[in-house]
């Protein structure tokens, strides 16, 4: 049986960054050398279809576009360890890059690079049999991550209208920030891509620094450590995608399960168990300890409290030895619990996903090998705690117009700061009346 196809779409150092981290994982998984030579080929296994491409020299190619508008962080890759494994047209980059400005990624260097790309990502869609969808990376905060993938998704959107695409993206973290236009490139990009993209999960920076520090005892992590905790919870995701299970979940699977409305698309992802390998010896990780560390706010890739709001939905995706009987006793302890609130229109709640492939770990990395892992991306009203933290970050540089000309100097009008934020506190309001 073939797999439906997905591409993925990595854009600005951020996206290429992760996919880096992701592409090293996936290899691993499906047994890739990194000059891509599956090294156990077998006929009856066709489990790396879904995300490579068989070529009749017997290499596999991910099915995977790059796009940047600088060229330094894909230069990393072109010389790196991966150097074979991609197709050398499916790393794009510009000459200068968008610098940190949402207004340059998408009017200015961005609009040169847009039918590059496009022609690139059908390209790569022309090899795929049945495609059901892309997954696109990248930051909030950059200015090709935010600028040009608004661009992009519009684009994709004429291209492809039906179908899903899911973002993976860093969102702007509460006390650290790498960029000081962050709060305006985060609120513009999420103003122009609420209806474009069908599903965002978000992550940030230092829900991710917290985690390594606390449970991995990794205290002074490089982006690298992050990237790879990142490409674990993508590939928890896929894993239903490309590999054998008793329950499998699809792309469309997550829009349909976790966005009650259009809008509200952007679910609070938790996984489980965080274990470094000097403790992994001590502990057992059953399927009930992994459910209840999946409702620990401390778990959570982003800074915000669920015990604050409602969960609308939550989509259990379980990996490795785990009985779907074991599943179902945990999640009658979890809807019994008083501190876990579930919105009261929405009567089952959960969506569970399994399959039989244990997680595998990159050597040298902070996670142990596991027999078993879960993935937990929530739909909770508690987010809007970050969207109005972003407001009001937004709303002290605009109530001065810092930084303003830059924006208005590569094309941007004024009144689009006004619109988004209007935009984003109404999200931040939609979230809130889902409580009722």
């Amino acid at each position: 049986m073939s797999k439906k196809e997905v591409i993925h779409i990595h854009i600005g150092q951020t996206g290429v960054q992760i996919g880096s981290a992701c592409w090293e994982l996936y290899c691993l998984e499906h047994g890739i050398t990194p000059d891509g030579v599956l090294a156990f080929s077998d006929q009856s296994d066709n489990s790396c279809g879904a995300f490579f491409n068989e070529t009749g020299a017997g290499k596999v190619v991910p099915r995977v576009v790059m796009i940047d508008l600088e060229p330094t962080p894909v230069d990393e890759i072109r010389t790196g360890t991966y150097r074979q494994l991609f197709h050398p047209s499916t790393l794009i980059t510009g000459k200068e890059d968008a610098a940190s400005n949402f207004a340059r990624g998408y009017f200015g260097v961005g609009r040169e690079m847009l039918d590059l790309a496009l022609n690139r990502i059908r390209i790569v869609a022309e090899d795929c049999n049945s495609l059901q969808g892309f997954m696109i990376f990248r930051s909030f905060g950059g200015g090709t991550g935010s600028g040009f993938t608004a661009l992009l998704l519009e684009g994709l959107g004429k291209d492809y209208g039906k179908l899903s695409k899911l973002e993976y993206a860093i969102y702007p973290s509460p006390r650290i920030s790498p960029i000081i236009v962050e709060p305006y490139n985060a609120v513009l990009t999420s103003h122009s891509t609420l209806n474009t993209t069908d599903v965002c999960f978000i992550f940030d920076n230092e829900a991710l620094y917290d985690i390594l520090a606390r449970c991995l005892d990794t205290p002074r992590p490089t982006y690298t450590n992050l990237n790879r905790l990142i490409a674990q919870v993508v590939s928890c995701m896929t894993a239903s995608m490309r590999f054998e299970g008793s329950l499998n979940v699809e792309l469309v699977e997550f829009r349909t399960n976790l966005v009650p409305y259009p809008r509200i698309h952007f679910p609070l992802v938790t996984f489980a168990p965080f274990v470094p390998a000097t403790k992994a010896m001590h502990e057992s990780n059953t399927t009930q300890q992994l459910m209840m560390q999946c409702f620990e706010p401390a778990n959570q890739m982003v800074k915000c409290d669920p015990r604050e709001g409602s969960y609308m939905s939550c989509c259990l995706l379980f990996r490795g030895d785990v009985n779907p009987n074991d599943i179902n006793t945990a999640i009658n302890q979890i809807k019994s619990m008083r501190t876990i609130k579930f919105v009261s229109w929405s009567p089952t709640g959960f969506k569970i996903g399994v399959n039989f492939q244990p997680p595998v770990t990159v050597p040298g990395g902070d996670l142990a090998a596991l027999m078993r892992a879960v993935v937990m991306v929530s739909n909770s009203s508690a987010i809007r705690g970050a969207w109005e933290r972003l407001c009001k970050k937004f709303s002290l540089m605009y109530s001065k117009r810092a930084f303003v000309h830059h924006y208005v100097g590569e094309g941007l009008e004024e009144g689009e700061f006004k619109n988004a934020l209007l935009n984003i506190r109404a999200l931040a309001r939609d979230y809130r009346e889902m409580e009722g």
